[in-house]
């Protein structure tokens, strides 16, 4: 009876880690759960700066005037209001509980979007691709890096219509305001305030 026990488990084994049901799992990336790095603040402040930059640039708008445009806002998210401090009391609620996770995968949905758009978007004059999109890859990479292997594109090298310029426009004003409330709440995590 030892014998057959002996030569059962080594079978036994042999099945279990050859049996194509039991591969290994893949797992996903963990988010962070503590506070922002300082990095993390550093990189969110250099990608408001490079926005802030680039809505400055005529040659991206020329013929528009940018800063009399509206902007658009990635709708797809909710970051502004799940990112709220608890105990906010900014759209009229009280905030009682600050949930990261959530407020993080909004942040990671957003940068992810505009990431995408600002990539396919004509840059002959490498206005956008060595400032916005670097700092941006270097914030989703460093900060969000389940978000960072969908940022592989680079700035289309071509001229740009003048609807491509005015929806640039749109689009780049509401990343400005959207990267504002990320600074604030990235600036918030780091602080620790939201595990109090």
């Amino acid at each position: 009876m030892a014998l057959v026990k002996l030569y059962l488990s080594p079978a036994l084994l042999l099945l279990v880690l050859s049996c194509p049901l039991w591969q290994p799992s893949h797992s996903l990336p963990v988010m962070n759960k503590g506070p922002m790095t300082d990095s993390c603040v550093s990189y969110a402040r250099t990608l408001l700066q490079n926005i802030t930059h680039a809505l400055t640039q005529n040659n991206l708008f020329s013929g528009i005037d940018c800063a009399k445009q509206s902007m658009e806002l990635n709708v797809g998210t909710n970051t502004p209001s799940v990112c709220a401090p608890k105990e906010s009391t900014c759209s009229g609620i009280v905030k009682s509980e600050f949930d990261q996770e959530s407020c993080v995968a909004n942040i990671g949905q957003d940068l992810h979007h505009y990431y995408k758009f600002i990539a396919a978007q004509p840059d002959p004059d490498s206005l956008l691709g060595p400032s916005v999109l670097f700092s941006l890859r270097e914030l989703m990479q460093n900060c969000f890096t389940w978000s960072a292997d969908m940022a592989s594109e680079e700035a289309v090298d071509r001229p740009g219509t003048y609807d491509e310029r005015l929806s640039l426009c749109k689009v780049l004003k509401g990343f400005h305001a959207r990267t504002i409330t990320i600074n604030r709440v990235i600036a918030y995590m780091n602080s620790g305030e939201h595990t109090k």
